[in-house]
């Protein structure tokens, strides 16, 4: 069995509104092991992004512990966070936020070459992944409002993924897309996951969530629901929909 990249015990969050308290993550114990593709689903307000944000250090949390590998980060200040995340955690997210005055390439590499240094090694590698994607080398020079939304979010699952994040973080990553790009970007994601990469994605669509290999459900900010998949594709894909489908129907999705 894989070991645990990634724990929380007794992990809280919680937000002022109006002078109340407002308790989003109450008292969550989890466990993501290396290799897990995750997949975080709920209603709407159930804590699912204010989840995946604790997680990954975007957001500190109320009370608890966040243990990723052998470090408590809860406790981090926000440069050390930073750091953190730099060398530890990719994102990708349901808005791209490329940089507009940057290149394809440029977009790639500029958090790359922080952490990394090395240059010529950076720039092959961020090329190699690019193609991987369906960019060509004429797509590299492009600016980001020359580009389609599915090119788009392309570029950005390749910045998140060059440094080799030990976690790939995603937020409703095919959310803005049409549904032919959506479907290439999920392959993307069902390729990284295979060759190794552990992923946390929330999302609200079923089809987006067949490509995990485990579903979260979570209601009023606990975990009510854990469904275990086979790796997308090493199964019957008419059967793997009807089970988790009739999941999130026992969960009240």
């Amino acid at each position: 069995m894989a070991s645990a990249i990634l724990r929380t015990e007794k992990l809280c969050k919680s937000f002022s509104n109006g002078g109340v308290q407002q308790h989003v993550i109450k008292n969550l114990d989890l466990e993501i092991r290396e290799g897990d593709f995750t997949v975080i689903m709920g209603s709407s307000g159930s804590g699912k992004s204010t989840l995946l944000y604790a997680l990954s250090g975007m957001d500190k949390p109320s009370m608890g512990k966040i243990r990723f590998g052998d470090r408590e980060i809860q406790d981090y200040s926000n440069d050390e966070l930073a750091v953190f995340r730099r060398g530890n955690c990719g994102f990708v997210f349901q808005s791209i936020y490329l940089l507009d005055n940057q290149t394809v390439l440029d977009n790639v590499l500029t958090g790359a070459l922080i952490v990394r240094k090395n240059s010529p090694e950076l720039v092959k590698k961020a090329k190699e992944l690019l193609k991987k994607t369906g960019l060509t080398e004429e797509d590299f020079n492009k600016y980001p409002n020359q580009l389609s939304g599915g090119e788009a979010q392309r570029v950005g699952i390749v910045r998140a993924v060059i440094n080799d994040p030990k976690i790939l973080f995603a937020d409703e990553p095919t959310g803005q897309l049409n549904s032919a790009s959506g479907q290439d970007v999920l392959d993307i994601f069902t390729e990284v996951h295979k060759n190794g990469q552990s992923i946390v994605m929330v999302t609200h669509d079923l089809k987006t969530a067949l490509r995990g290999t485990r579903v979260l459900y979570l209601r009023d900010g606990g975990i009510v629901g854990d469904h275990r998949m086979e790796v997308y594709g090493e199964d019957d894909i008419k059967e793997r929909r009807n089970k988790l489908t009739l999941f999130l129907e026992e969960m009240g999705w």
